[in-house]
C-alpha cells in the first residue's frame, strides 16, 4: 500500500478521526492531509516523524507497511462486554491441535447433552523452540461454555474456570475458513493496530481469557468472532 493509503487508515482506526482534526493536529490544512491521503504530496519529513508518533508506527509501516482492512469479509472493530461465564478449558500440543482440542471439547458437550454448546478456542503459545522448529508442534486451547445446570454436572472434568464480566476489542470475520491463514491473522492484526493507535491496553493478568475465537453460522454461512481482552 501507498503511505496516503496507510494514512486514510490509521486516521480511521484512530476513533474515526477527521482530516480536519489531523490538520489542526499538525498545524496544517485539511487540503494537505487530502492530498497526502490522494498520494498527490508527500508529507515533509518533520510531518512523517510526527505522525509516527502520532500513529505509534514506525517510518517503514508508514511507508511500505498495509494497514488495510478493506476485506468485505471482515467487519467494523468495536468494544465489546463479554458477561461473566464458566467453562472448562483443554489444551492440546501436536501438528494439528485445534481441531483435537475442539473435537475433546465437543465431547464433552455431548457428554453433558448440551444442544446448544458455544465453544471458544485460541492459540497456546507456550510451547518450546524445539517443539516448534524441530517437531512442528503448536498449542492450541478449546473452552465449553458452561451454564449453571452444566456446571453442576461437570463431575470429574478438568477445573472450571470462572471470568467475570470483561470489555473486549472484537472483529468478526465471514467464512474464515475460505483463508484462514490470512484473514484470522489479519483480524488479530487489525485489533492490535487499532489498540496501539488509540493507546488500549491488552489485558493479561492471568484473570481472563486473553484472546479467543468463537465460530458460529448464521443464514447457513460461518462467521467467527476474534476477540482480545482490554484493560
Amino acid at each position: 500500500m501507498s503511505l496516503g493509503q496507510n494514512l486514510q487508515c490509521l486516521r480511521k482506526m484512530r476513533n474515526k478521526m477527521t482530516q480536519e482534526a489531523l490538520a489542526e493536529q499538525l498545524n496544517v490544512s485539511r487540503q494537505t492531509v487530502s492530498k497526502w491521503e490522494l498520494d498527490t504530496v508527500y508529507p515533509e519529513m518533520d510531518k512523517i516523524i510526527e505522525l509516527c508518533n502520532l500513529f505509534s508506527c514506525t517510518m517503514d509501516e508508514l511507508v511500505r507497511g498495509d494497514f488495510s482492512l478493506n476485506d468485505e469479509a471482515y467487519s467494523d472493530i468495536r468494544t465489546e462486554t463479554v458477561k461473566a461465564f464458566d467453562c472448562v478449558k483443554y489444551a492440546v500440543f501436536s501438528r494439528e491441535p485445534e481441531s483435537d482440542a475442539i473435537s475433546h471439547v465437543e465431547r464433552w458437550a455431548k457428554e453433558l447433552e448440551m444442544t446448544d454448546a458455544v465453544i471458544i478456542g485460541w492459540d497456546f503459545p507456550y510451547l518450546s523452540q524445539e517443539q516448534v522448529n524441530v517437531f512442528h508442534m503448536h498449542g492450541y486451547e478449546a473452552a465449553l461454555i458452561l451454564d449453571s445446570a452444566d456446571a453442576a454436572k461437570i463431575g470429574e472434568k478438568p477445573e472450571i474456570f470462572h471470568q467475570e464480566d470483561q470489555d473486549y476489542i472484537a472483529i468478526t470475520i465471514k467464512d474464515p475458513m475460505t483463508a484462514p491463514f490470512r484473514t484470522i491473522p489479519n483480524a488479530y492484526k487489525a485489533l492490535m493496530t487499532h489498540m496501539k493507535i488509540n493507546g488500549i491496553g491488552h489485558r493479561q493478568d492471568g484473570k481472563v481469557i486473553e484472546c479467543f475465537e468463537k465460530e458460529y453460522d448464521k443464514d447457513g454461512i460461518c462467521h467467527m468472532d476474534v476477540y482480545i481482552a482490554i484493560e
